[in-house]
């Protein structure tokens, strides 16, 4: 693995190792016995975009393990007066160990990686959020012990995080249905990358029949970053796809509800659901901390 772009440039082995990875570095963290594992390692952060959970945990992440990081917005770096991105990608990869991006566009995270001479993250763009998948998939393995055979459920718009989703179910072997209205679908190529790996996707506008049976419901907000114009749209047609407990009264009885956040009760999912016991929304936010930091001991340390 040279870079994280997309969720399939992981094979299924190199998923399992960075869950382990993980789990470890978690266990270690609560007993307060990190080490200085990326010492005189340097991040830099190329964020285009506002952040809660990413910025602070790959932050805290380089911290934790004697590196340091280096926030950049678009209003920091020379590419908002012009400079190029080839330029700007050549010009950080001889400062710091990786670079990770989060982005408007796809285009750009590929063009970043294509002149860094470092390892790229891609920590969000508009079609894959790779990271954020990584950290539910531990999250599930937590507390499923296991991918094989379950039943991953998406309801709502069929955006970023669904594609790597899809991509994460595919390589790791549970079977995902997507729950969308007409219009909201995932990225046709990815659904077509992730059927030739094998995976078992269903795309459907029904959110009662795909939940039935589910082991895990997962949803994100209806009006994404970059969708700001599109809201009353977007609430009127995604107004039946809520996970609610009448949705979630048709999934298994140990089912696990994750939302990736920010979350906007009433909307997208239910104050009883996001609220409720089912609900491991904080544990998957937390583990967004222990996979990155797997990551990049994995590219850099």
């Amino acid at each position: 693995m040279r870079h994280l772009i997309s969720f399939a440039d992981l094979t299924h082995d190199e998923v399992i190792e960075l869950l382990d990875m993980a789990e470890d570095l978690k266990e270690k963290r609560a007993r307060g016995k990190l080490t200085d594992l990326l010492k005189n390692r340097s991040l830099a952060m190329l964020f285009e975009k506002s952040s809660t959970r990413t910025r602070v945990s790959f932050e805290v992440s380089m911290a934790d393990l004697g590196g340091q990081s280096i926030f950049l917005s678009s209003r920091d770096i020379q590419v908002g007066r012009g400079e190029s991105i080839a330029d700007t990608a050549v010009v950080l990869s001889r400062y710091v160990h990786c670079i990770t991006a989060r982005v408007n566009k796809h285009s750009t995270i590929l063009e970043i990686a294509a002149h860094s001479s470092v390892p790229v993250i891609n920590a969000l763009s508009d079609v894959e959020h790779p990271c954020q998948i990584l950290s539910d998939l531990l999250t599930i393995r937590e507390y499923k012990n296991h991918f094989d055979g379950l039943k991953y459920v998406w309801v709502g718009d069929g955006n970023n995080v669904c594609n790597s989703a899809i991509l994460g179910c595919a390589i790791v072997g549970m079977q995902m249905v997507v729950a969308c209205p007409p219009g909201y679908e995932p990225d046709e190529k990815i659904v077509k990358q992730a059927r030739e790996l094998g995976g078992d996707i269903t795309i459907t506008d029904d959110p009662f029949e795909a939940a039935k049976g589910a082991d895990v419901l997962y949803t994100d907000v209806w009006v994404s970053m970059g969708d700001e114009d599109q809201v009353e749209k977007r609430l009127k047609d995604l107004k039946d796809y809520q996970i609610n407990a009448e949705l979630l009264g048709l999934a298994k009885s140990d089912a696990i509800v994750m939302h990736c956040m920010p979350a906007h009760r009433g909307q997208e999912i239910s104050a009883e659901v996001m609220d409720g016991p089912h609900s491991v929304v904080y544990d998957q936010a937390e583990n967004r901390l222990h996979a990155q930091k797997a990551l990049l001991m994995k590219l850099i340390g």
